[in-house]
Formats: C-alpha cells, sequence, structure tokens
C-alpha cells in the first residue's frame, strides 16, 4: 500500500510537469520505475497504459482552457501513433539485459537536451506562416518511436521542436502535444499488448500513476499560464540526467573513481544549467515589463495630445516651448516598443 501511494504521488508530480512543460510525465514516470528495477519493457508499457488516461483528461483540461490548435493534433497524432507502435513492438522483441542500458541512454540524451533547451531563451518567429504536415508528419514519426522505446520521449522531442520554429504559442504547444498523446500512448499499448500480452503490463502501479495523474492534470492544465517552465525544465532535465546515470554506468561496469567523477561533472554541469536558466528568465521578465511599460506609454500619449488642448488653454500656450516633433522623432516612437517587444520573444 506504501508503494502504491508514492506510485500515485509520482504520477501526480509527473503530471504537473508535464502539464507545465508539455514533456517529461513518462521520463519521470519511467526514470523511477527503472530505478525501482522495473524491466523495461514493462515499465515502458504500464507507464503508456498510465497515459491513455492522464492524457484524455489533459487534452480535456487543454481544450477548455483554449490550449489545443486542433489542426496542429491531426497532422502530428497519427504518424506519432504509428511510430509509437513501431518502438513498443521493437522493445517487446529485445531481452531486459539488452533494453536497459538501450533505454538508459535514450532517457539520459532526453535529459540532457532538457538542460541544454531550459538553460537559453526560445528566439520566435511567428511571421513564418503555419506548420505544415511536411515538417509536423516526420517529427510526429520520430517522437512517436522514441516515446515508446524510452519509456517516454514525446514531449521533449515534438515540443521543443514546435516551440523553435516559433509559429505557434507556447500555451498551444502544450495543449496540443499533450492532447495529440492521447493517441500515441493509446497505440503503444497495443503495440506492448501484442508483445508482451497482458502479464506486462503491472497494472497496480499503472492504477496509481493514473490515479495521481488524474487528480493532477487539471491543476497543470491551468499551471501552464503561472509556472516558469524555465526553471522547472532545467531542474527535472538534470534530476532525469543524473538517476539514468547509475544505469549507464552499471551497463558499462566502470567502478572505482569513475562514477564519483561522473556525478560530480553531471552536478556542475546542472548547476550552470540551473544559474543560466534563472538569468534568462530574468531577462525576458525584464524585457516583458519594459516593453509593456513603453506600449502603455505611446498608447496614452495620443490620448493626452487629444483632449490636453481642448480642457487647458493654458497648456496651448505652452505647447510650443516643447518644440517642434520631427519626423524622425514620429517614425522612431513606435519602432522602440516593438524592438523592446522583440526582446521578450528571445
Amino acid at each position: 500500500m506504501r508503494k502504491l501511494l508514492v506510485l500515485a504521488l509520482v504520477g501526480l508530480a509527473a503530471q504537473l510537469v508535464d502539464g507545465a512543460l508539455g514533456m517529461a510525465y513518462g521520463l519521470t514516470s519511467s526514470t523511477l520505475l527503472l530505478f525501482a528495477g522495473v524491466a523495461p519493457a514493462a515499465a515502458s508499457a504500464s507507464v503508456h497504459l498510465a497515459e491513455i488516461g492522464t492524457t484524455l483528461a489533459a487534452g480535456v483540461s487543454h481544450w477548455r482552457f483554449g490550449n489545443v490548435d486542433w489542426r496542429v493534433v491531426g497532422r502530428i497524432a497519427l504518424p506519432g501513433a504509428v511510430g509509437s507502435f513501431a518502438g513498443a513492438t521493437f522493445l517487446s522483441s529485445i531481452s531486459t539485459e539488452s533494453a536497459a542500458p538501450w533505454m538508459a541512454a535514450i532517457l539520459f540524451s532526453l535529459g540532457a537536451y532538457l538542460l541544454i533547451r531550459f538553460s537559453r531563451p526560445l528566439r520566435a518567429n511567428r511571421a513564418a506562416g503555419r506548420l505544415r504536415s511536411r515538417f509536423l508528419a516526420p517529427l510526429g514519426l520520430f517522437a512517436g518511436f522514441v516515446d515508446a522505446t524510452g519509456g517516454g520521449g514525446w514531449g521533449p522531442v515534438a515540443t521543443p521542436a514546435l516551440l523553435v520554429s516559433g509559429r505557434m504559442e507556447p500555451r498551444k504547444v502544450i495543449g496540443s502535444v499533450d492532447t495529440s498523446e492521447f493517441l500515441v500512448a493509446g497505440a503503444a499499448s497495443i503495440g506492448f499488448l501484442i508483445g508482451l500480452g497482458s502479464d506486462g503490463f503491472l497494472l497496480p502501479t499503472v492504477a496509481a500513476l493514473l490515479i495521481g495523474g488524474l487528480i493532477a492534470a487539471p491543476i497543470a492544465a491551468w499551471l501552464v499560464r503561472i509556472v516558469p517552465a524555465q526553471l522547472l525544465g532545467a531542474v527535472i532535465g538534470g534530476v532525469i540526467v543524473l538517476t539514468n546515470t547509475r544505469t549507464l554506468l552499471r551497463a558499462g561496469e566502470l567502478g572505482g573513481p569513475v562514477p564519483a567523477l561522473a556525478y560530480s561533472v553531471l552536478g556542475a554541469g546542472w548547476l550552470v544549467a540551473l544559474v543560466l536558466a534563472a538569468r534568462a528568465l530574468h531577462r525576458t521578465r525584464r524585457a516583458r515589463a519594459v516593453a509593456e511599460a513603453a506600449l502603455a506609454t505611446q498608447s496614452t500619449t495620443p490620448a493626452a495630445a487629444a483632449s490636453g488642448p481642448a480642457s487647458d488653454p493654458a497648456a496651448v500656450a505652452a505647447a510650443p516651448a516643447a518644440g517642434p516633433v520631427t519626423p524622425a522623432e514620429v517614425a522612431a516612437a513606435p519602432e522602440e516598443p516593438r524592438r523592446l517587444a522583440a526582446a521578450v520573444e528571445g
């Protein structure tokens, strides 16, 4: 009972992270299951079966908050389902001894990617137009395969790729990726059912993860608007890297001073990533505040100019003392707020 309660809390925490970042439910859950000694295929199968329920709840919640672009969902979910089915079939066919380092290496790589991704800001490019199927379909296929073979990876592959494109609002990227994962998790579960049979699913574990995730899903859809994803992504990336390092060191039979050295180097890198993420978050918030203040000033200036002379005769007499406004100043005034707003995106 105590173990199931812990797993339910893991599912709750993983779903909160997933809702805020658009990724890491599978990564977090699978990493902890592997750490507890669960076989890789059984861990991935159980997580994906639980995700059918959690992604359905997350999708409904994101839809209610207006965070879903259904056009993107339709173009990325079906290829993702094909890729996840293929990945589940592949993972089911190899031995536990071979699968453990493979899965740990994928999780380690994705964790390192999270560290790098969230230690620096993104630059938006919304003027580039809408995302096309020739980009979304291969992305979904690859992300689905990685997700099934690694026990997680749909979000860490799909979310950053869509964010980097700059063609969608961040909240709609997260909502669309979470919603499309319902089909991905379902296809992966079918693949594991064919490859492993019903015995490959740890049903008590599935139930515990599902309950925790269902509780957290509506909260996570709301948190996506307020939680600083920059810091959260760096924190989760470091946890995933350090946890899967243990499996990789064991697979390589590395002993002596190597583990201590590896953990020291990775820990230092994690600290640097956290500092960079905090600085990027601070710069973004500061630039946003400056841009909002400049835009507010620009919007109030025309109103003051229109109402001032009519209501205050003294202001009319004093106005020439300020000097004439040159055409260059008029042209430059709207450019500054736009430049500052662009800085917020970078």
